[in-house]
């Protein structure tokens, strides 16, 4: 054979590859199905929802060994903590506020290459100086730790700005 149809078969065969690949992780992800539903977010009776029993979503409030993450602690007053948070919010990757009150956040977090979307939520309690934080994807079993190292560098970042 020819050098040419070497590499045009090689080229032909790293192609077919490559799209399984693709098909197989989008299955693994998004297999049994979706555990993301809307009456899952926001506050309900001053805490943030529960996860789901899937691999992909942290919460520091009422949670499971799994599922747990430790909430953010500040030392500054609440809007200042709450201000802060949002400008932290403008650089992270992909990721869009679309809901605030004075006691909350909601933002829309989109994966790089298959543009999966995460729930980011912040909850700010008048009584104690911490955020609570939920993360969760809304579809597929496992986000192979996405969700506990976003909430871990905003943390971080955080505590880089002094709050």
């Amino acid at each position: 054979m020819s050098p040419l149809l070497t590499a045009i078969a090689t080229l032909g065969y790293a192609k077919r590859l490559l799209w399984s690949l693709t098909l197989t992780i989008l299955l693994t992800l998004m297999l049994p199905g979706a555990t993301w539903a809307a009456s899952s977010l926001g506050l309900n009776n001053g805490h943030l929802s529960a996860c789901p029993a899937s691999n992909n979503c942290v919460v520091s409030q009422n949670a499971d060994d799994k599922h747990a993450i430790n909430a953010i602690a500040y030392h500054t007053n609440r809007e200042v903590a709450k201000e802060t948070l949002l400008k932290v919010l403008t650089v992270v990757p992909r990721t869009q506020v679309i809901e605030q009150t004075d006691n909350y956040i909601h933002a829309l977090s989109k994966s790089r290459i298959f543009q999966f979307i995460d729930d980011v939520e912040f909850y700010f309690p008048v009584d104690e100086p911490v955020i609570h934080v939920r993360s969760a994807s809304r579809v597929g079993e496992s986000d192979l730790g996405v969700n506990r190292r976003r909430i871990e560098q905003i943390r971080l970042a955080l505590r880089d700005l002094n709050i």
